[in-house]
């Protein structure tokens, strides 16, 4: 009878270790991807935070990534069919998440704009109350719609010649 208690408690221990580092695999993608979402307000903290799980989320989801496999490994003899289940289930979400951390998905949130083009104010159909950025350099001057900037950030123009990178 002790060493079946043994044996519970070490499958106890090992589940933890699997849930632990499935977790860790799993925040590194998911709290940065959440924190930096379009059409949001990015306070500086979260972001510092985000930023930082970011650099480091390559790393860590490998190594969160492989001990998860390891312990599944270990566990897999143990359990039964709807554990099993659990486990791969787990470790779909953990590769989802190690791809992930490696994709650069921000740019597929703020894709930027491929080629601007412009209007001349007089033909423009914008809403007068439409709130705008505006450059002006020398006699060239461009207007951009802040509901266009708000989702894709950044944009790259030339006025007067001028290469500028506008954003917001």
């Amino acid at each position: 009878m002790p060493k079946l208690h043994t044996q519970r408690k070490a499958s106890r221990w090992i589940w933890t270790a699997f849930s632990l580092c499935a977790l860790i695999t799993i925040g590194l993608f998911f709290i940065p991807a959440f924190i930096i979402r379009p059409f949001r307000h990015q306070a500086p903290r979260p972001l510092l935070v985000a930023m930082a799980l970011r650099q480091q989320a390559p790393l860590g989801t490998l190594i969160a990534g492989l001990a998860c496999l390891v312990l599944a490994f270990v566990l897999w003899r143990t359990v039964g069919r709807w554990r099993r289940s659990l486990l791969v289930l787990m470790l779909l979400i953990v590769t989802f998440s190690a791809v992930m951390a490696r994709q650069n998905y921000f740019e597929w949130m703020f894709h930027p704009i491929a080629g601007a083009q412009f209007v001349a104010q007089s033909s423009s159909k914008l809403d007068p109350k439409e709130m705008i950025l505006a450059v002006r350099l020398g006699d060239d001057g461009r207007a951009y719609p802040i509901s266009q900037m708000a989702y894709h950030h950044v944009l790259n123009d030339v006025v007067a010649g001028m290469p500028i990178a506008v954003t917001y």
